[in-house]
This record gives C-alpha cells, sequence and structure tokens, in this order.
C-alpha cells in the first residue's frame, strides 16, 4: 500500500488573539466541568497507574475536577493518598492545566477542510479526492438480536421524532448512536475484546471507540456537509495515532515493540443517512467516499421496513469489520502495517 504523503501535524484552534491566530484551548478548560465520577472515569483512561483504593479516595471527598486542579500535594496526602499517588496526581494536575488542545470542532468550512486534505499533498475540497479503501465486512446474521433490537430502537425513534430530512445534530446523532451501540455489542461478542464508547471526553468529537488500552475508532455525526465531519475527524485522528504510540512506548519492557512508529485507526462520519469510512495511517489516508452506504430514516418504514432492515444490516456489518480488524491485529507496529497493507495494499 502506498502512502499519498507523510502527513505533518495539523493545528487546530477555537478561539482568535489579538494577532487574528487561534489559540487552542488548554485541557484544563475541557475538563474543569467534571463530576466526581466523571473525573474518576477519565483519571483511570490515562493510565496513571492508580488503584480502586485511590479513585475511592477521590470519590468519598467528593473531589471534581475544578477541586482537583487546585488541591496541593500536602492535601491530597492529608485526605489518606501516600506520597507516590499524590506526587501522580499533583504531576499529572500541571500536565492538564498546560496542555493544549487541539479545537477539532473549529473546522467549519470547506477551505478549513482543503487545508487539512493538503498536509496530506491532497490538493482539493472534495472527498472523492481521498485515496479510496474497500472495508472489509463481518456478515452478520439476519436473526441476531442485537440486530434486531437496533432496528426496533430506530423504528421507535421515527415514530416519536419523524422522518429525518432537514433535523439538527443532535436528533441525526440519536440514530447515529444506536448503530454504534449495537455495532459495538457485536464486535465485544464476535471477538471477546472489552470495547466502549466514550462520549465526547478528552476527544473532541462525537464517539470515541476504545479498547482497553488504545482508541481503535472515532465517530462523528454532521447534520450536513460531512466533509467538515472529515476535516474535523482527520485532525482528531493524527493526534490519536500519535497518542498510542506514545501509550505503547510507555508500556513495560516485556510488551515493548522494535520498529518503525506505525499506527492505524479507523474513523465513522455520518448524517445519519449517509455513512463515510476512513482508513487513517501514519503514512496516509483513505476513505470510502465514492461508496454510497445510506440509510433511509423516513416513516415509511414504519409500514415497510424492509429496505431499512438490509441498509442498517449493511452498515453495521461495515463497522463490526472495521473493530474486529483493529482490535484483533497484533499491537506491534509492524504487525499493524503488515496488517493494512496486506488487506489493502492492492487496491492502489
Amino acid at each position: 500500500m502506498s502512502a499519498t504523503s507523510t502527513p505533518t501535524s495539523p493545528t487546530s484552534t477555537s478561539s482568535n488573539n489579538v494577532s487574528g491566530e487561534k489559540q487552542a484551548p488548554t485541557l484544563a478548560e475541557m475538563v474543569k466541568n467534571l463530576n466526581t465520577e466523571k473525573l474518576i472515569e477519565f483519571l483511570r483512561g490515562e493510565n496513571l497507574q492508580l488503584t480502586d483504593a485511590h479513585y475511592e479516595i477521590l470519590r468519598q471527598e467528593e473531589i471534581f475536577s475544578c477541586t482537583f486542579l487546585k488541591t496541593t500535594k500536602d492535601e491530597f496526602r492529608d485526605l489518606g493518598l501516600k506520597f507516590g499517588p499524590a506526587t501522580i496526581l499533583i504531576e499529572f494536575a500541571k500536565e492538564v492545566k498546560n496542555k493544549k488542545l487541539s479545537a477539532f470542532s473549529s473546522y467549519r468550512t470547506l477551505k478549513d477542510f482543503k487545508e487539512v486534505l493538503a498536509k496530506y499533498g491532497i490538493d482539493s475540497n472534495n472527498i472523492t479526492s481521498i485515496p479510496q479503501f474497500q472495508p472489509e465486512p463481518h456478515t452478520l446474521d439476519e436473526k441476531d438480536k442485537v440486530l434486531h433490537h437496533c432496528i426496533s430502537d430506530i423504528l421507535l425513534k421515527l415514530e416519536n421524532m419523524g422522518t429525518v430530512a432537514d433535523s439538527n445534530e443532535s436528533m441525526r446523532r440519536e440514530y447515529i448512536s444506536s448503530i454504534l451501540h449495537a455495532s459495538v455489542r457485536i464486535t465485544r461478542k464476535v471477538t471477546g475484546k472489552e470495547i466502549i464508547i466514550r462520549l465526547e471526553q478528552e476527544i473532541i468529537v462525537d464517539y470515541g471507540i476504545t479498547d482497553t488500552e488504545d482508541l481503535l475508532c472515532v465517530a462523528e455525526g454532521k447534520q450536513n456537509l460531512p466533509a467538515i465531519g472529515f476535516a474535523q475527524n482527520l485532525v482528531q485522528l493524527e493526534s490519536s495515532c500519535q497518542t498510542n504510540l506514545k501509550k505503547q512506548k510507555k508500556r513495560k519492557a516485556s510488551d515493548a515493540f522494535g520498529g518503525n512508529d506505525y499506527e492505524y485507526l479507523y474513523s465513522i462520519v455520518s448524517t445519519g443517512t449517509n455513512w463515510y469510512f476512513i482508513l487513517y495511517t501514519t503514512e496516509g489516508i483513505y476513505c470510502t467516499s465514492e461508496t454510497e452506504y445510506h440509510i433511509s430514516l423516513t416513516k415509511s418504514a414504519l409500514k415497510d421496513d424492509t429496505d431499512l432492515k438490509r441498509n442498517v444490516k449493511r452498515v453495521m456489518e461495515i463497522i463490526v469489520g472495521l473493530l474486529k480488524d483493529r482490535i484483533t491485529v497484533k499491537k506491534a507496529p509492524d504487525a499493524k502495517k503488515q496488517r493494512v497493507e496486506e488487506k489493502y495494499k492492492s487496491e492502489h
């Protein structure tokens, strides 16, 4: 599989300064309103090597994120934390305060999209200009209970909310969420692996699908203009690949991997009715923009749901196939590169 180009790190920002340049928010600004349980969930996701007992102290003392960022090491010690865990929390709090985030949602125009594609050697603002890849679906049994539950949920929402036409993003995400949750549930059943969906937390997209260690896939729900969702996802994917690679390097020596720094992730951009899939690698980007994955979300499905069932099943088979591929590949960079080349190199 040939690389489009070696991407540089896209820069994204959120607010303007006096020079007219946008400034990225700090991670602290993004997490400052987390309650105790959300804070603990966030800290667990950062692999700080803390135990349940340490988190229970935060829970008992009702430490919110705003409190966490202001607490001193001595105060953590007074709460019952030993020197080691207290130091870990203080050092991490410093990182949170200083770390700048890419405000991926600030990409809102086709001009922004063109700038993002230019970083990958693509001179265009059209998603059809991105090199194509053909995802490998995982065939679902038409009698699968999770699939049937998903269809029933979608029909219920169509009955309650009506046809998806010029609806807003919140309404469209209701349908996207049903399909993603069902797909993740089936993938867990098929692979026996732990996979979870994380909503708009340390990743600034709508959904992040992770295993116990790394991000596997991101998903963005858009009202229209899927190209904008592509721009936001590509920036997020680049950042997430680098995060995954850093985590891999920090793992204990017996799990360390040599070879090149290679990573790949999948992404989903959807308006609820139209679904696009992205393959992001550290050597290039690929998508399914010329392939039609469409689900008609109209009230006519309440009378005849044949087309709805067929198209939801088709989309879910793609999602399960991508997640199954990504979670079962060996974590060594060389193994990931070999997997991508074996699956997709003949297409380029």
